[in-house]
């Protein structure tokens, strides 16, 4: 289900935002129909690049899809399971993201390099975020599985609530900078000079361009899967309701996203490390809480 719906997440926080800025906006299918136009579409290499930015488009696509089949949906097991796989989950967005800063640094272009090398100095601190709120999750659950963590009831977590809310509101922060949301980059920037992420996916075209948009899409639902889960997760609920949930609460997060955007401005690349500092020292704060 996560696979089938990540592109509606971009098109609902797109609508949000047009519908609270005074404009009508796309319709929030739009990015299923600009992935089968891209499909459809030819593709163009230059002749400085390898064999490396052929393949990068796909590889990201793949750990994007690996780390959705690893998250539990609200309730339920994860397609796959194992021991510290919340690890691997990790690692996986890891993974994505060297894979497609390895494709941009491929083209030779000056302009990718530069989204690349801006994109790595973040991540460095996203990851380090994402980290502290997976063990915080670890240690109240005594879980090293997503399925385990994720999957059993909140009860006991919800009696901590300082870190849970916590964890949430550092959760969304990170998420907001994985996804190369506003405020920390711009999907619809034009100016070549402020871009991070869209940078780094200039040179590619048709199916290439499609996969890394799905990728995008599917990380977003990732990440806002992740969030939910943490929140209202609740495994004794029958699995209409479960699903139902969760998909509402995805809903909520692309709204949310969309309210960021409409209400804020994207900030000045030297206050961006200020900001993911503050989302990982909420996510480091309430592993404080638990572990104390």
């Amino acid at each position: 289900m996560l696979l089938i719906v990540a592109p509606l997440l971009p098109g609902v926080a797109a609508r949000t935002r047009a519908a609270l800025t005074g404009r009508r906006g796309a319709p929030v299918h739009q990015l299923y129909v600009d992935l089968w136009k891209l499909l459809r579409r030819g593709v163009v290499y230059s002749t400085t690049t390898t064999a490396i930015f052929r393949l990068a488009p796909v590889a990201v696509a793949a750990t994007a899809v690996l780390a959705a089949a690893l998250l539990p949906l609200n309730g339920t097991a994860g397609v796959l399971r194992f021991s510290g796989d919340a690890l691997a989950f990790a690692y996986l967005l890891g993974l994505g993201r060297f894979l497609l800063v390895l494709g941009a640094l491929d083209t030779g272009s000056s302009f990718e390099g530069m989204g690349a090398s801006r994109e790595v100095a973040f991540a460095s601190v996203v990851e380090m975020g994402l980290f502290f709120a997976i063990a915080a999750v670890s240690v109240m659950t005594h879980e090293l599985s997503l399925s385990g963590m994720f999957g059993a009831p909140r009860e006991a977590g919800l009696r901590a609530g300082p870190p849970l809310v916590m964890l949430a509101a550092g959760l969304f922060g990170l998420l907001l900078a994985e996804c190369g949301r506003v405020p920390v980059d711009d999907p619809n920037t034009h100016l070549e000079l402020t871009m991070i992420h869209e940078v780094m996916v200039l040179d590619h075209a048709g199916p290439d361009l499609a996969l890394l948009l799905y990728a995008g899409a599917v990380k977003l639902a990732v990440m806002g899967a992740l969030l939910v889960t943490l929140v209202v997760s609740r495994a004794a609920w029958p699995l209409p309701l479960s699903l139902a949930a969760l998909l509402a609460g995805l809903l909520g997060v692309g709204v949310a996203v969309g309210v960021v955007e409409a209400a804020t401005a994207r900030l000045r690349l030297l206050k961006v490390p200020l900001y993911l500092a503050g989302a990982a020292a909420l996510a480091g704060f309430g592993l404080v809480l638990v572990v104390r």
